[in-house]
This record gives structure tokens, sequence and C-alpha cells, in this order.
């Protein structure tokens, strides 16, 4: 076994930083398992390392005896018929977490978890659970987890408030900071019981964090994750909005305004003289296109059509969508498609891929959902994108698309 096999200190040290970042040392001193005293075997010289080179095996086993009070040593004997007899580290032996704990260089850390750790339970002895679930998120946290504990506990109290996130009157509690405390909120409520945690709503558990996000078309109106918190506790939320143009100059809108945002309910109710609309991401592009007779423009931003779902009378349109062309551009096509499946998609063909090679730029994280509402040709490019056909992670933003390709492409239907 050569010299750089052999346990140093530092490997023991990155031992014990791994259980400390796994939080295991801390369950250990907040709630002991018996799993200490913790043996540690040690990787060794052997008898012919020795006969080998003594010098570094005698510095290795000196550093380990040198550093040894935060743990023991267990020694063996080691080349009695070689070199002579000679006793070297074995085993280190940790007496408790908290000599572990130290010896990672995190006692002070240590003493501050159990002190928040000791403020969760005198909130509330449920809070344990979540403590020992998460003990490394508690001390990230500091003091703004027993400011989530207490407004996990008004939510037990209160169930279905009826207000506002904005009116809920706690000390140091404000809307940042639940929008920035969601998860753990919801964590805590879950460990309190079902009455501090109502069921949730369809799309109700999807992170907080930026993330893929999950098909949400057709099903609750709650897509966002402050919506889903609403929900989640009986909060009230700003209604979800739609943005439109009207095209057509000939139709008569509120004294003349072209571009009119109403919420979700109300663009549902229009009956709207127009036989064409256009859904497009971006908002240049929405603001760019030009008149068109019997046309209206919807500007989605992304997943955000889940607004649209009650728009029945999109159905007697003729729907246009317009995306980037890339692995995601098709995802939301295909969402849309879950409630509109007549949608058209423009300007997202192979065509205008190779057109514009010059501007392609990269996917940072492609989809791979399976997608069951395109067309032929539609999945076969989606396909191809994802399997980088054309290069890696290629994609097209429909910004960098020409604007006279873009205005032959719709205005030519």
């Amino acid at each position: 076994m050569s010299a750089d096999s052999w346990t140093t200190l530092a490997d023991l040290k990155a031992l014990s930083l791994k259980a400390w970042n796994s939080g295991s040392l801390l369950r250990e001193l907040l709630e002991p398992t018996g799993l200490y005293p913790r043996r540690r075997a040690l990787k060794r010289p052997t008898a012919a390392a020795l006969l080998r080179d003594y010098a570094a095996a005698g510095a290795w086993a000196g550093e380990l005896f040198a550093a040894a009070g935060p743990f023991s040593l267990e020694t063996v004997e080691v080349g009695r018929s070689t070199i002579g007899s000679n006793r070297l580290p074995a085993a280190a032996v940790f007496a408790a977490a908290g000599d572990e704990v130290g010896f990672a260089g995190k006692a002070r850390e240590a003493a501050r978890f159990m002190e928040l750790a000791g403020g969760m339970a005198a909130l509330d002895p449920s809070f344990r659970q979540w403590v020992l679930r998460r003990p490394l998120r508690l001390l990230e946290l500091g003091a703004d987890a027993l400011t989530a504990g207490r407004v996990a506990l008004w939510l037990r109290d209160n169930p279905d408030p009826g207000v506002y996130v904005r009116q809920l009157s706690l000390p140091g509690v404000h809307t940042k900071f639940i929008e920035n405390h969601r998860r753990v909120i919801d964590e805590l409520a879950e460990v309190l019981g079902p009455a501090a945690l109502p069921e949730t709503p369809v799309g109700g558990d999807l992170p907080d964090v930026p993330a893929e996000p999950d098909a949400l078309l057709g099903q609750s109106a709650a897509r966002t994750p402050a919506a889903r918190f609403a929900a989640r506790h009986g909060f009230v939320h700003p209604p979800e909005l739609v943005r439109f143009r009207m095209l057509d100059p000939a139709v008569p809108l509120l004294g003349g305004a072209r571009d009119i945002t109403v919420t979700a309910a109300a663009f549902g109710s229009l009956r709207l003289p127009v036989a064409s609309v256009i859904v497009t991401e971006n908002l240049v592009n929405f603001l760019a296109l030009p008149e068109r007779p019997g046309s209206l423009a919807i500007y989605g931003g992304g997943y955000g059509f889940s607004s649209l779902r009650d728009a029945a009378w999109l159905r007697e349109c003729e729907v246009l969508y317009w995306g980037d062309l890339d692995t995601h551009g098709f995802r939301i096509l295909d969402e849309l498609r879950a409630v509109h499946p007549h949608v058209v998609s423009v300007l997202m063909d192979e065509a205008t891929l190779l057109e514009h090679r010059d501007v392609w730029g990269s996917e940072p994280q492609p989809s791979t959902a399976e997608l069951t509402r395109l067309t032929e040709e539609e999945l076969a490019l989606y396909t191809a994108l994802g399997d980088d056909t054309f290069g890696p992670a290629v994609r097209l933003e429909q910004e960098l698309i020409r604007w006279e390709w873009a205005l032959e492409g719709i205005l030519l239907r």
C-alpha cells in the first residue's frame, strides 16, 4: 500500500465534514442514536511500507498522534518480524458527536443550531420533526426560521383567512418575507398537521425555486408559486391578467385604446368580432405586430397560458402560436393545445431555423418532456432539437428572426 493511500489527518477531517454537510452530526447532537462512540478505520502503512519508507510512515503516524484529543487512536503492532515492532494508528474514535463537531471546526455553528432548535421547540414541539429533517436549513435560516414558525402557527390558528398576504399582521412578517420563505412555511405547516396545511390544489407541490414548469394549462388557475401558496392557505390573491392588442383598427374598443389588460375572467367573457388570434411570447413582437383585419394579438410570456383556458370564444377563431424555436417553445405549444387543440404554430419550422443559423443560441436546460399534441413535423423538429441534431442545445429566439421573414410567415397565412 503506497503512502498516497494512507488515511491522513486531512482525510479524517474530510470524513467529519462530510458527516456535517449531510446533517447527521447535528441530528446526533439533538437526538443521539447510539452511533457514538464512533470508530473511523484508518488505512495505514503495511510492514513492507515501513521497511521501504520508514521516515514517511513515521511522519504519517506522528501527525495523527499529535492531533489526538478530539479523538482517541486505536493502534496495532506492525513490522515485528521485518523492521522491529512499531505501533501505528489503526482507527480514530470519537467519544461523542460534539467531539467530532469540534474536530470538524463547527463548534460555534453547532451551538447556534442547538439554540435555534430550542427556540423552534419552544414555539411548538412538533417543529422538532422539521429540525431533525432539515438541520442545515435551520442554520441557514437562523432567526428567520423562528419567524416562519410563527407564520405556520398563525396559519394553523387562522384557516382560510380570506385576506391578502399583505394583511397578515405578525411582527417581522411582510409580503417579501412570505415570498422568500414560502417553502419553509409550508414545511413547518405540514408538521403541525392537516389543519395548518389544507389540501394542496393541482400544481401546488411545484418548487418555489426556478425550474422547468410542469403542465399547468387547463388545471389550477394558481399557476405561480405565490398563487399556489395563497390558494393552499386561503389567502386572497390578485387575479391572473391577460394582455391583448386589437390589430384591426376598425374594431372599436375602450375609447380607442388598442393595448388592453383585463382579468382572465373578463377575457373569457369577451365576444370580440375577430376571426384570427396571434399568441406570442415575446413582448416586443407583441407590440410590433402590424394592423391586420379581424385579428387580435395576445401576449403569452412563456408558460403563462393557463389564463386562456376559460376563453371558450377562442375555439371559434383561428389561433396562431408564435414561440421560440427551441424545445420549450414546442412544450408551450403542446400545453396550449391541451385547451385549444386547433392552435396552429407559425415560424416554428425547420426552414425558419436553418434560415437563421447565424443567430442561433444555446438553450440552458432543454425540455425532455414527452409531447403528445404536436404535428408530425413539429414533433420531428422537437426531437431533432432534443437530440442535438443541429448542434448542442440549439435554439432560435423569436425576436432574432428577421422581421421581413416573420411578417411573411404571419401576415401571408
